[in-house]
């Protein structure tokens, strides 16, 4: 019988090309929130990231199609990552507990590292409003996307048009809303439920004392969704 410990050790630990591809890539993400924490995101150049992160503008590219996406730090690479870990968990594994094992595999070590950095991205999203507006749309699409890896792993079928398009059927004000009527709403849910966890979790983990450790808090965050959210005790 599969455990989720086999979850995690059936992922392959990535390579070193991988691994140096990941901190390059988390180098110029840095470089440009604290570029951006002190000059300000409209201030900050390319070639001024580039600069600090020690590479060549050119390869900024590599790494983020836009000057905008530094700054908000998507990483394409994480969420695949998840999604795949998630389609292969074994079958014994609930989807619930393979997500789960999915997101605290990638955030276990990233989130406690890079604490620092994540406050100064959040300052940094707050005064520069399109950016905070680009990063929800991010979050909407990796949102999505590991609902369509829930609804796949569960066995529906795949909903996207020809042309790789998400469209709605529906006139009126549903008009703007993917249709996504062929996952159905438990792989929504859960893609929804699980990633509004992880941002809870961090905030929590980010008001509480250093000696609060996010591994911790988010495990607490998942099994309270796992017990269907019960009330605590009056005095807890």
């Amino acid at each position: 019988m599969h455990t989720l410990q086999d979850v995690r050790n059936e992922g392959a630990a990535p390579g070193l090309r991988e691994r140096k591809k990941q901190a390059t890539r988390a180098a110029l993400a840095e470089a440009a929130v604290r570029l951006a924490a002190e000059h300000g995101a409209e201030n900050v150049t390319v070639e001024a990231i580039s600069e600090a992160a020690g590479v060549s503008p050119r390869t900024f590219f590599n790494y983020f199609d836009s000057h905008d996406d530094a700054f908000v730090m998507i990483d394409r690479g994480i969420g695949e990552r998840v999604r795949r870990a998630v389609r292969e968990a074994p079958a014994s594994v609930t989807a619930l507990d393979a997500v789960r094992e999915a997101l605290a595999t990638e955030l276990a070590d990233v989130v406690e590292e890079q604490r620092e950095i994540w406050d100064l991205r959040a300052a940094v999203l707050q005064r520069s409003p399109h950016l905070l507006v680009r990063g929800m749309g991010a979050h909407m699409t990796e949102e999505l996307e590991l609902a369509e890896a829930i609804a796949e792993r569960l066995g529906a079928p795949a909903f996207r048009t020809a042309e790789g398009e998400r469209v709605s059927r529906r006139p009126g004000p549903c008009a703007h809303v993917p249709d996504t009527s062929a996952l159905g709403l438990y792989p929504r849910l859960l893609a929804a439920v699980g990633t509004t966890a992880v941002r809870v979790a961090v905030e929590h983990w980010c008001a509480q004392g250093p000696e609060a450790t996010f591994p911790d808090i988010f495990r607490r965050a998942f099994a309270l969704l796992a017990a269907g959210l019960p009330e605590p005790p009056a005095d807890g």
